[in-house]
């Protein structure tokens, strides 16, 4: 059936006209909300309180989904939300990296709230269409597509005629149903999930956005937490939202002039910076690839090591050499210098549905070389091209199954499991096509792929009940915690990036704290305090971010000259009062940096309160498995032991001389995880909460969120 015929058969399920108003200063003040169960479409005010103290983006989707959910409502219930939102800065475009969204959904992953940020043009064209939010609730019957028209203002919920399930394919439709012609296709922006997502709980979301110079749809990932996972679950196959153009100054900021001059000074930072630091424009993020294997910082086989001598078949020199397609703008939103959303043109796909097709590749970005390529032993360019594709067009996040396949990985090869278990495949390290059809499988919804899509922590539970595993030994070697699998670092010689994972409140993802080159690499926190400091304030600033619909690459990735003769360069003063002069000349408030950290300290302590809600959210649940921290096992152990026997014998006071490798590890067990509670107690009491890791009263009273309701969630654990 050809598109024309599918949009013949679209049947309307609700029609709902609203009365638009235009931006100002960066907000709608409306939410949009639907309700799949009923087909029910209405508009809620933005509450005063809700404006003040959450700003937008993440906040605005914590507050709402609080509000939509008991502290025993499940991911799969209908009460569960999905809310994306943006903030008051994103959309404009006059700076760089203003196109990012927020989604915060109960995650079916960690069973708590999760938040995710993704790119493209859906949550700038909802606010553009005239609503700060978008709220998602209840379970369709059948599977619906929701188009927000923000040309003739009508919010129509569709029921599903048969479009595509895989999203690259999807995206095309959609946009062709929707545009009036192809000039009109930047004027869609579409969100969507996949097949991969309707048989796991690791699904992602797609958002589009539209290549000009390419004429193609493009997609982004929102992929942590399986907010995919509940996307499909409610029956919500996508939502499209459609605008009549982007022009200079749709969000009516206050003082589009000082927005307007810090652009351009960024511009010309990229223009004369970006080639001699990070070549992002380049490279995309895969830029740090061959960097972190030189710091023994590149997970390989299951994080137990951080460097290979094959990783240089993997150097990011190769990717732009060979596959990126240069000089093109690859913003993954309108007016952003820093054009790091890099692409693989006319890659010709060997394995899957589409075998024999030649399809556009966004990225790989670093997080998916590692994820997809040195954690599963895999050295290939290509073969992460092509598994990056997959998990983009199935819904599936490639940081979680990348970190999900190297636990398998390493559990095949220690006899947990074997070709009976895996359904007849060899699933050592570099297993290539092997670790293809798990994931092919998966979108089909067989085999050992379902297994694998319940992420590590199940996996766990699994092997230890059907397989007879040790669960301690799976405990150490499965990377993850509260539920969510780790980001591609290794953090073992970094106890302050140990603790910018396991203290998230979403599990280890590095948006909240990248801090391994300030403590590993720089040594500029050799004190408890130094860290504490360190984990108070980055997450705290880059939550930031998530309020205002801001991507964190421009702030760190191109640096403006003279910032390391500054007296705080890890902070990269200058563009911190870019963000300040910006957000003040959007809104036409006047807050400073320290006001900057505290709009964020309100809504992190309010996440936490929220996962404390829900059973989660103390200390206990701040753990780290032991891979993250030390050696496991006698291979890791050896692989560095004169790095491990110098520790012993400086930071321990142990000589190892006549030890034997297990005692060494125990001492050295003992010594790591005394130092990672000593971390805790340091960073609890910056953060002004308790030894168990809760919030004190004082201290949300002392940054104005001492609200009832979360008074009373905390007064019986102080």
């Amino acid at each position: 059936m050809n598109v024309k015929e599918l949009k013949a058969k679209q049947k309307v399920l609700n029609s709902f006209s609203y009365d638009w108003k235009a931006l100002e200063r960066g907000y709608t003040d409306k939410i949009l909300y639907i309700n799949v169960s009923k087909n029910e479409v209405k508009e809620k005010a933005v509450p005063a309180q809700m404006k003040e103290k959450f700003i937008g983006g993440k906040g605005y989707g914590l507050r709402l989904l609080w509000d939509a959910t008991t502290p025993t409502t499940k991911w799969n219930d209908p009460e569960n939300e999905i809310i994306i939102s943006s903030g008051p800065i994103g959309g404009i475009t006059q700076y760089s990296g203003t196109g990012k969204s927020l989604l915060v959904s109960l995650s079916p992953q960690t069973n708590s709230v999760m938040d995710s940020n993704v790119g493209g043009f859906f949550g700038s064209f909802l606010k553009f269409s005239g609503f700060d939010a978008l709220e998602l609730q209840g379970k369709a019957n059948k599977e619906v597509i929701i188009y927000i028209d923000g040309v003739n203002h009508k919010i129509e919920i569709y029921e599903d005629p048969g479009y595509s399930n895989d999203s690259h394919i999807l995206a095309e439709e959609l946009t062709e149903v929707f545009a009036d012609d192809e000039k009109d296709y930047k004027n869609i922006g579409i969100v969507s999930t996949g097949a991969g997502a309707k048989h796991s709980l690791i699904g992602m979301v797609n958002f589009t956005f539209y290549d000009s110079k390419r004429k193609k749809i493009r997609l982004k990932q929102a992929g942590r937490g399986g907010i995919g996972t509940v996307m499909s679950d409610k029956k919500i196959k996508a939502i499209v939202a459609k605008i009549p153009g982007v022009k200079g100054n749709l969000n009516n900021v206050a003082n589009l002039e000082a927005i307007t001059e810090r652009g351009r000074r960024y511009q010309a930072e990229i223009r004369e910076l970006d080639d001699h630091q990070c070549q992002m424009r380049k490279k995309g993020t895969a830029n740090i690839a061959n960097v972190m294997n030189d710091y023994d910082l590149l997970p390989t086989h299951n994080f137990k090591f951080g460097s290979s001598v094959d990783a240089q078949k993997i150097h990011s020199n190769i990717f732009r050499d060979k596959y990126f397609t240069q000089n093109l703008p690859d913003g993954c939103w309108i007016g952003c210098a820093m054009s790091c959303s890099k692409g693989v043109d006319d890659y010709v796909l060997k394995t899957g549905p589409y075998k024999g097709q030649a399809v556009i590749v966004d990225g790989p970005e670093y997080e998916t070389v590692a994820g997809l390529g040195s954690n599963l032993g895999i050295f290939d360019p290509e073969a992460i091209i092509e598994a990056n594709f997959y998990c983009d067009t199935y819904g599936i996040c490639t940081i979680t199954w990348g970190t999900c396949m190297a636990f398998v990985m390493e559990c095949y090869e220690n006899g947990i499991l074997n070709k009976e278990r895996t359904g007849g495949l060899d699933l050592n390290f570099g297993q290539y096509e092997n670790m293809m059809e798990v994931m092919h499988q998966l979108a089909r919804g067989e085999g050992f792929g379902v297994i694998v899509g319940q992420g590590v922590r199940k996996m766990k539970e699994h092997f230890v009940k059907h397989f007879g595993a040790d669960a301690k030994f799976l405990q150490d070697i499965g990377m993850e915690n509260k539920g969510l699998e780790y980001s591609q670092y290794v953090s073992k010689e970094s106890l302050a990036q140990q603790g910018g994972y396991a203290m998230t409140n979403k599990g280890p993802q590095h948006d909240e704290a990248w801090l391994i080159f300030m403590d590993m690499v720089n040594n500029q926190l050799p004190t408890f305090e130094n860290k504490a400091e360190a984990l108070h304030y980055f997450p705290m600033f880059r939550t930031w971010f998530g309020l205002q619909g801001l991507c964190k690459l421009p702030w760190n990735d191109v640096v403006p000259k003279g910032n390391a003769d500054t007296s705080e360069p890890h902070k990269i003063p200058e563009h911190v009062d870019n963000y300040v002069t910006i957000y003040n000349a959007v809104t036409g408030n006047n807050i400073d940096k320290n006001e900057l950290v505290r709009q964020s300290e309100r809504v992190y302590n309010f996440q936490r309160i929220f996962n404390i809600r829900r059973g989660f959210g103390l200390r206990k649940h701040d753990a780290q498995p032991y891979r993250a921290c030390g050696p496991v096992t006698v291979e890791e152990y050896n692989s560095r032991q004169e790095r491990y026997d110098k520790q012993l014998k400086e930071n321990v006071g142990i000589d190892p001389t006549n030890m034997t490798v297990e005692a060494k590890m125990a001492a050295m067990r003992t010594y790591r995880e005394g130092r990672y509670e000593q971390l805790l107690d340091a960073v609890y009491k910056r953060r002004g909460w308790t030894p168990n890791g809760v919030p004190t009263i004082e201290h949300l009273k002392n940054i104005k969120m001492d609200l009832p309701e979360l008074m009373e969630v905390i007064k019986p654990l102080q």
